[in-house]
């Protein structure tokens, strides 16, 4: 008899996703399990939460709703806590699996935790068995290699689009041979050392973790309100829920797959027809894979300071009390103010919040973009490893931008994207509000 172990990461859906299926398919008897490594809630080199409170609360409730689907179709999720070489190590020995299946990977960290995995599953005559999930395009599909892919997103984008094509959607599972799988038992956010955070009413949207609620925003954004038609006009504002589709924290952790999307997105235009602004969603899931294909490319070197760049860059001076200032929204510029504090407090921020104040990081403290991008990883509800460090070694002028060092000039930013101060008062104005209260 054929057991397997289906070890879920950053994949937490049933459709489309060809690790699941695979298993399934190849195995008579399939677990399903989610590792928390203690690690990911720890402090890292920089100072920050490896994961904060509000991407914490989002993974819970995604755990659990993968959990439910599981349930629907005959399995579950068990749930194993700490070090992943270990655990899975010991799940496998005591369960008899001859294989692991997981997603695959391309970051630094992510990629070495797979190696000694597989190292300590051989051991058991185990092995373990990857699939590529995450991405528009696989990265076999592509018209060149991973070492040859162009250091400027635009070539690739050219290339890929003429000569490369999207695949077709896994389906779901309908049912899964499973051993008993006792209930979910998750712990709370105080459990990982964390807080749950508090509900703010200016956020942009009431973000909840899963399958399920990923759905329900595809759903809302193409279908009940046909918001994607407008997308390239709205998608640079700053308040509320429909500027942007807001896809991202459910495709950071795979509740929702690129392709799905994009399917999605195809029957909406045969319905409604195609314009720049379907068009430039697609444009933004190739962003995506491309960041995720240069960490690929470039292993290691997205998280040094000269990035992936050959030549030396300025060494700057470590301040803390500069970095706690942009942190809390102390610097004296009222947009940069603005937006990080809507960070602090929802664990999100517009696409033109996190460019001016990246730009402001970099260019205007002069300090060391990694810091900028270590508390975005603890912050940030949508955190991606690869588009979070990949957009700040570009923003930095050490990435994938041909033009060097992108210098925002914030005045003519806010000028142009709030010129009346309605996104400022909102965040400054109430929070000064609150804590005067206080």
């Amino acid at each position: 008899m054929k057991k397997s172990i289906v070890w879920f990461k950053t994949d937490l859906r049933l459709h489309d996703n060809e690790t699941l299926m695979q298993a399934i398919k190849h195995s008579n008897e399939v677990l399903p399990v989610y590792c928390l490594d203690d690690k990911h809630y720890e402090l890292t080199p920089f100072g920050f939460k490896k994961t904060g409170n509000f991407r914490a609360k989002f993974l819970l409730e995604a755990l659990a709703d993968l959990d439910k689907q599981l349930r629907k179709i005959g399995s579950g999720l068990l749930i194993l806590r700490g070090d992943p070489v270990e655990e899975l190590f010991k799940l496998a020995k005591t369960y008899g699996a001859t294989k692991v299946y997981s997603k695959k990977e391309v970051a630094y960290e992510e990629n070495n935790m797979l190696a000694n995995v597989e190292k300590k599953l051989w051991t058991i005559h185990c092995s373990l068995e990857t699939y590529s999930t995450s991405t528009l395009y696989h990265a076999v599909d592509l018209p060149f290699s991973i070492k040859d892919i162009p250091d400027v997103f635009t070539t690739f984008r050219n290339k890929t689009e003429k000569e490369s094509t999207i695949r077709s959607i896994v389906d779901a599972p309908v049912n899964i041979s499973s051993p008993v799988i006792e209930p979910l038992c998750l712990p709370t956010p105080e459990d990982l050392g964390l807080t749950t955070p508090n509900h703010d009413k200016r956020k942009a949207l009431d973000f909840k973790g899963g399958e399920t609620e990923g759905y329900a925003r595809l759903d809302y954004y193409f279908s009940q309100t046909q918001l994607i038609s407008n997308y390239k006009e709205t998608r640079n504002s700053l308040i509320g829920g429909d500027y942007s589709t807001k896809f991202s924290p459910w495709l950071a952790l795979g509740c929702l797959s690129p392709r799905e999307i994009y399917y999605e997105l195809k029957k909406y235009e045969a319905k409604f027809g195609a314009n720049k602004s379907t068009y430039w969603l697609v444009f933004e899931l190739l962003w995506r894979d491309y960041f995720r294909f240069m960490m690929k490319k470039y292993r290691h070197k997205f998280f040094l300071q000269a990035g992936i760049k050959n030549e030396s860059v300025t060494i700057h001076k470590h301040n803390e009390e500069a970095i706690n200032n942009w942190i809390n929204g102390n610097t004296g510029n009222d947009f940069i103010d603005a937006n990080m504090i809507e960070l602090k407090l929802t664990g999100f921020m517009s696409n033109r919040g996190r460019q001016n104040v990246a730009s402001y990081f970099v260019n205007d403290l002069k300090l060391d973009w990694r810091y900028g991008a270590a508390y975005f990883e603890q912050q940030l509800i949508d955190y991606d490893v690869c588009s979070n460090w990949g957009n700040w070694a570009y923003m930095a002028g050490v990435g994938n931008d041909p033009r060097g060092k992108r210098h925002f000039n914030i005045e003519k930013q806010s000028a142009e994207y709030d010129r009346y101060s309605i996104y400022r008062k909102l965040w400054l104005s109430e929070t000064k509000q609150v804590n005067n209260k206080h």
